[in-house]
């Protein structure tokens, strides 16, 4: 799992599991001197704790304003700290909203992203006439009317398979191949009599519903989780049938796909390096 360094030490290469609060951050990826990103924040961190100059590797490059329950990252160390103390070392060093869950010693030639077989992004809407200081910043409010939530999850149901998604995916970055897997893609609700008591009910009078739209893929191309709320949204409000989508999705075209929906309501939950457990995930055919 190590080599030699230059000093004649061990180099390690470190897999650690990271969550964060997006809202913040200008996405997962360095850019331009001065934005704050996930990885300039990790690397930083390395940096003051061991001495070394890392190139920190993420599983997903999330957009800005992208939160992240399970985001999976690597980079090598020629560092002693044994594994086990990397998360608490770390956290004296990271901002609160950039937590290290988890670090274990990967092979050497594990690569976060490359390695990946599959990422599960979850979606969060709730339905309230009026915002919710506690939810806003982690979920799209939908003011009504109710959204048609059975023919959202028949339209979600339909983009499963393996499809060329260019018409899920916005200008903004180069991919060749546009072509990607989609496990599952499906729906989740709760009111606020089965929301976990940890979670503050939104203002405002009545019930409130929650959605959790999850989207389980090999890849994703750029927006095309938020493209593909944004689409359902529309079904959702009967802008678009189940059939007229998936005849959008096989004409290639993004202006006939909806709109791009926000940032703040994606969570990458988790990233997936074995067969098995992406297997666990899926519905039985």
């Amino acid at each position: 799992m190590s080599g030699p360094d230059r000093q004649g030490g061990q180099v390690r290469n470190l897999r650690l599991t990271v969550a964060y609060e997006g809202t913040a951050f200008h996405g997962f990826q360095a850019q331009r001197p001065g934005l704050r990103t996930v990885q300039v924040e990790l690397e930083r961190s390395v940096s003051a704790l061991t001495g070394e100059a890392v190139r920190v590797t993420g599983a997903s490059r999330t957009d800005s304003g992208v939160h992240a329950r399970g985001q999976v990252v690597n980079f090598r160390t020629g560092s002693a700290i044994p594994v086990d103390r990397w998360p608490r070392a770390l956290g004296s060093h990271l901002p609160p909203d950039l937590v290290v869950q988890d670090a274990v010693e990967a092979a050497a030639d594990f690569h976060a992203r490359y390695f990946a077989l599959g990422k599960i992004y979850r979606y969060l809407v709730y339905e309230s006439a009026v915002p919710s200081p506690f939810w806003d910043r982690y979920a799209l409010r939908w003011p009504g009317p109710p959204l048609d939530t059975s023919a959202m999850h028949r339209a979600a149901t339909a983009l499963q398979g393996y499809h060329d998604f260019r018409a899920f995916h916005d200008t903004g970055s180069r991919v060749g191949d546009t072509r990607r897997h989609l496990f599952y893609a499906g729906l989740h609700q709760f009111t606020d009599e089965d929301r976990p008591a940890i979670v503050p009910p939104p203002a405002g009078p009545g019930k409130t519903r929650f959605l959790g739209i999850t989207l389980i893929a090999d890849g994703f191309l750029y927006h095309m989780a938020r493209v593909m709320v944004g689409t359902l949204l529309e079904v959702g409000r009967a802008g678009l049938t189940a059939d007229s989508l998936c005849e959008r999705l096989a004409d290639g075209r993004r202006d006939l796909t909806g709109p791009t929906a926000p940032a703040k309501g994606l969570w990458l939950e988790r990233v997936l390096y074995c067969q098995a457990a992406l297997h666990s995930l899926l519905p039985p055919i």
